[in-house]
């Protein structure tokens, strides 16, 4: 297919008429799972007249890596760039695959990198990781944690941050507020769901009406955090709502006043975002990527991982306030606007005409747009 371009200028430029390509673990195509960063880009772009590939939504590990090879091989003439999601661990071997074909078919990738993990993996694997990175002809981040955290592996990244729809977040301003929590992750330890449980508990020594929601889909921590509710006599002030499509989302965040996020590990998670957007004001742990999108005590709170009493602290310290609550809640909706497609679309377009204009696309010379916009390799 052919690439046309048009009006390329400061303030953005206007690719039109592109075949993009969005490979990863589109999961999100299957009720029950969560939508990714890559599945939303990839529905945008359509919605703006491109013809896009996106894959793949095999919910098996093996079917969906050989659904990806065989979309690769077969439609790569028509294909003029390749979109990757980026994580650690056994995903990796998707961009090790995904990363290979696009180099042995001349097609310029960008790879989107991930998850609060990414930096750590790449140093426990520096040969493999810096040999499948350095096959792209540019990686971004939605995040000034990971610029800055590859920044240190000898990398430049440009930051695109991740999108919410903000229109389908209906901003309420939270001022007089009820000790109502709300949590969503998935049940898993790096998300560590028992520290919600606990900070509850404590919580309700001064509002025994306190109530948490917590929503997620299960990942091995579900059955020991309904004991620990159990253990701490709190059935009846938690609810447990399961996988929340975005009508569920809105609901069960209607009906909370408190947003707290508990991960051990993290980058930039759409789930504060969009709790942000809604205007639930947020008390975090202080990990990863969080200390990049919270600024403490202007919008929003952070706390050491694992300190049950910092959180519930900060949390009364909302209920006591008005005017600090009113004051999270607007400065939260504002940042969220930041993750809208009206925001979030110039940096995409500036990115992809970038390699249009250095003729990348189809002839693929990627170490010279590395050496001017992206990532500088790692040197021995």
């Amino acid at each position: 297919m052919a690439t046309q371009v048009s009006e390329i200028n400061s303030g953005g430029i206007n690719v039109k008429q592109m075949h993009l390509c969005f490979v990863g673990n589109m999961l999100g195509r299957n009720a029950g799972y969560i939508t990714t960063q890559g599945e939303i880009v990839a529905d945008l772009f359509a919605a703006e007249g491109h013809e896009i590939t996106c894959v793949s939504s095999r919910i098996n590990r093996a079917t969906r890596l050989a659904e990806i090879v065989k979309t690769l091989i077969i439609g790569f003439r028509a294909f003029d760039i390749v979109v990757l999601d980026t994580y650690s661990g056994l995903s990796f071997v998707i961009a090790d695959l995904t990363s290979f074909l696009c180099k042995c078919l001349n097609l310029p990738l960008i790879m989107v990198l991930h998850g609060g993990n990414l930096p750590e993996f790449v140093q426990r694997h520096p040969r493999w990781t810096r040999r499948v990175l350095n096959r792209a002809a540019i990686m971004v981040a939605p995040s000034e944690f990971l610029a800055k955290r590859f920044g240190v592996l000898g990398y430049r990244i440009p930051i695109i941050p991740n999108i919410i729809d903000l229109d389908s977040y209906p901003y309420r301003e939270r001022s007089k507020i009820s000790p109502n929590l709300i949590w969503m992750r998935s049940f898993h330890e790096i998300y560590n769901p028992e520290m919600a449980v606990k900070v509850l508990a404590k919580l309700r020594g001064t509002h025994p009406d306190a109530t948490l929601t917590m929503a997620g889909t299960d990942k091995g921590l579900e059955e020991s955090t309904r004991k620990l509710v159990e253990e701490l006599k709190l059935d009846g002030a938690v609810q447990f709502a399961g996988f929340l499509d975005l009508d569920k989302k809105l609901k069960e965040f209607s009906g909370a006043d408190i947003y707290i996020n508990t991960n051990r590990i993290d980058n930039m998670p759409v789930s504060v975002v969009e709790a942000r957007a809604l205007g639930l004001p947020v008390v975090a742990t202080n990990v990863g990527g969080l200390p990049y999108v919270i600024e403490h005590g202007k919008n929003g709170f952070l706390v050491p991982s694992d300190d049950v009493d910092a959180m519930a602290a900060y949390i009364r310290m909302l209920l006591d306030s008005r005017e600090l609550t009113r004051k999270i809640s607007r400065k939260g909706r504002a940042l969220a606007e930041r993750s809208a497609w009206t925001s979030v679309r110039p940096k995409w377009e500036k990115l992809i005409g970038e390699l249009v204009e250095t003729k990348t696309v189809k002839n693929a010379k990627v170490r010279g747009f590395n050496d001017k916009f992206g990532a500088e390799k790692i040197r021995n």
